[in-house]
C-alpha cells in the first residue's frame, strides 16, 4: 500500500479536504480524483493553482478557504524533510505560504514522505540534514531580505524559473536558504520572521498530526 492510499482512509463522506502541492500531494490528489469519480463527496481547498487545476481535470468540487469559513476537516500535503517531533521544512514545491494556512485551518494535518527514492530526508535528530530552507519574501525587500539572511550564515539564492525569477502564487520571491541542523527550531523560526519583507518560512513547527512515511515497501504511520 502507497501512502496516498493509507491517506485515504483519514477522507469520509462530507468533509472538507486541503490538498497540498508538490509530487506526494499529487498522487494523492489523483488518488481522491479516483476516489470521487467512484461516489466520494467532498470538497477540495487546494494550496496552489497547480494543485487547483488538476483537481478541477479530475472532477473534485473546489471551494475557495473564505467559502468554507477557514474550516477544514484534514488537509494532506508531503514534506521534504521531517524529524523525531514531526516538525517539517516544506516548500521546495514554491507554495509554502498556502500550505500553511490552509494547514492551520484544518483539523488534522497528514503528511506523506517518500518513497525513500524521492530524497526525502528523515532527520534523525533535528531539522535541517537536508540543507535546504525555503523563505517567501516580498519582492520590494529582495535585497534587504538577501542581507539580513547572508548575516545569519544561511546563503540565500533566489529561486530560478528560466530566465526569471520564480514567483509564488502570492506574487512573491523564495530564497533557497542553506541550512545546517537547527538546536532550537522555534527560536530560529522567530528570528527570521523578524526580518521585514519575509512572508513566512518552509518550517512547519507543531503542525503535523500524522506522518504516512513510506520507505520502499513499508509504510510507517508516526503520531504526534
Amino acid at each position: 500500500m502507497t501512502n496516498s492510499e493509507e491517506a485515504l482512509k483519514y477522507i469520509r463522506d462530507g468533509m472538507i479536504v486541503g490538498l497540498g502541492t508538490g509530487s506526494a500531494a499529487t498522487a494523492f490528489i489523483r488518488a481522491l480524483g479516483e476516489r470521487v469519480e467512484r461516489g466520494l463527496k467532498i470538497i477540495g481547498v487546494p494550496t496552489s493553482e497547480k494543485s487547483a487545476a488538476l483537481a478541477k481535470e479530475l472532477g473534485i468540487p473546489l471551494k475557495t478557504l473564505e467559502e468554507v469559513n477557514a474550516t477544514l476537516d484534514v488537509c494532506v500535503d508531503g514534506a521534504d524533510e521531517f524529524d523525531p517531533q514531526l516538525n517539517l521544512v516544506k516548500g521546495l514545491g514554491g507554495a509554502l505560504v498556502r500550505e500553511k494556512i490552509v494547514a492551520a485551518a484544518a483539523k488534522q494535518l497528514v503528511i506523506l514522505v517518500g518513497p525513500a527514492d524521492s530524497g526525502i530526508k528523515r532527520s534523525k535528530a533535528k531539522l535541517g540534514e537536508r540543507g535546504v530552507l525555503p523563505v517567501e519574501v516580498v519582492p520590494f525587500a529582495l535585497p534587504l531580505c538577501q542581507r539580513k539572511l547572508t548575516e545569519l550564515g544561511l546563503a540565500p539564492i533566489l529561486r530560478p524559473a528560466g530566465d526569471k525569477p520564480f514567483v509564488s502564487d502570492n506574487g512573491n520571491y523564495i530564497l533557497d536558504c542553506k541550512l545546517k541542523p537547527i538546536d532550537d527550531v522555534v527560536a530560529f523560526e522567530r528570528q527570521l520572521l523578524s526580518i521585514p519583507g519575509v512572508v513566512d518560512t518552509g518550517l512547519f513547527i507543531g503542525m503535523a498530526d500524522v506522518v504516512l512515511f513510506q520507505d520502499h515497501e513499508s509504510l510507517q504511520v508516526l503520531t504526534r
